[in-house]
């Protein structure tokens, strides 16, 4: 390590030169919580992401309160930071989550979708089939609306109840969501299983199935401390999208056994040392999480943050 706290240089050159980060502390690290966050701390914790340099940061979810009460602030919190000079993606579940976002001007959706029944069914009460069904009209109005969409695909690489997830299951998925017309598909290890052979072996089929590298994000879930090395895998593979979340916060609600995110720190700290571009200031954002961990009273789990803020 440096005197400056930051990783010895050496680049890659089989590894692309720079990588975008999608920031989803704010919504899926969040909807964990045990207790409701206060909306003037979320929106603070927003506008720090931002001004460490990350460029998009998910804001939060029009889901029904119902279902995920610790965002139920999304009217009140949008407004607060929709100004700011980043991409603040929305999660919509359907056409009335639309709506609520298309209100307070929301520029940017994503649409969560399973590869397994089984979460599908836990998740939405419905069939893999019957969930794309639901979202198509909402993905198509949004595309007329001018809506950039993501598109969010869990259980891509294991499901508690199912197991191995075949590949081509994931890839009839994906391809289901890429001809509805969503921009960029994230893939999501949901429950940490993954490993990095896994990741290039889906990687490769959905290339060869017509969707690219270059249309793709991928979302893992350190359970197992495979988390990085699967997106290492990733990046060698062409992808330069990466979800991570800010101090490792979040899980899934409806997947008991899905831990933390990838930590952007821990993602920003491998990024930087291999000269890939991000433009995250590690500094500003490793403070940044420090002062959320305050605010939910336990410390960060990112071993960087925990690293570069000399706290155990």
């Amino acid at each position: 390590m440096t005197a400056a706290g930051l990783p010895m240089v050496v680049p890659d050159p089989a590894l692309p030169a720079r990588v975008r980060i999608h920031e989803v502390g704010a919504r899926d690290g969040l909807q964990n919580e045990k207790g409701a966050v206060p909306t003037e701390v979320k929106a603070e914790f927003i506008r720090r992401l931002a001004a460490a340099g990350l460029s998009t940061v998910e804001a939060t979810s029009f889901v029904h309160p119902r279902w995920v009460p610790q965002l139920a602030d999304a009217e009140d919190l949008f407004p607060m930071v929709r100004d700011l000079p980043v991409r603040l993606p929305v999660l919509v579940p359907n056409e009335r989550g639309l709506d609520r976002a298309l209100a307070l001007g929301v520029r940017e959706i994503a649409v969560f979708a399973s590869a397994t029944e089984s979460f599908a069914k836990a998740n939405l009460n419905r069939t893999v089939d019957e969930a794309l069904a639901l979202f198509a009209p909402t993905v198509t109005r949004a595309i007329e609306a001018g809506l950039k969409v993501r598109g969010y695909l869990s259980m891509c690489f294991g499901d508690p109840w199912e197991g191995a997830v075949p590949v081509e299951q994931v890839v009839r998925v994906t391809r289901a969501l890429a001809e509805m017309g969503c921009d960029e598909l994230s893939l999501g290890d949901t429950i940490g299983v993954a490993t990095p052979g896994h990741v290039g072996e889906l990687l490769q089929a959905l290339d060869g199935a017509g969707v690219p590298a270059s249309r793709l994000a991928v979302h893992f879930h350190d359970t197992y401390g495979q988390a990085l090395s699967n997106t290492l895998a990733a990046l060698r593979h062409g992808v330069t999208t990466v979800d991570a979340s800010a101090g490792g916060l979040g899980g899934c609600p409806y997947a008991k056994s899905a831990t933390g995110n990838l930590a952007t720190e821990d993602l920003v700290w491998m990024l930087d040392g291999l000269g890939i571009e991000t433009g995250v200031d590690l500094a500003a954002l490793t403070a940044t999480s420090v002062w959320m961990a305050e605010q939910l009273g336990r410390p960060s789990p990112s071993r960087t943050v925990r690293a570069l803020s000399h706290k155990e």
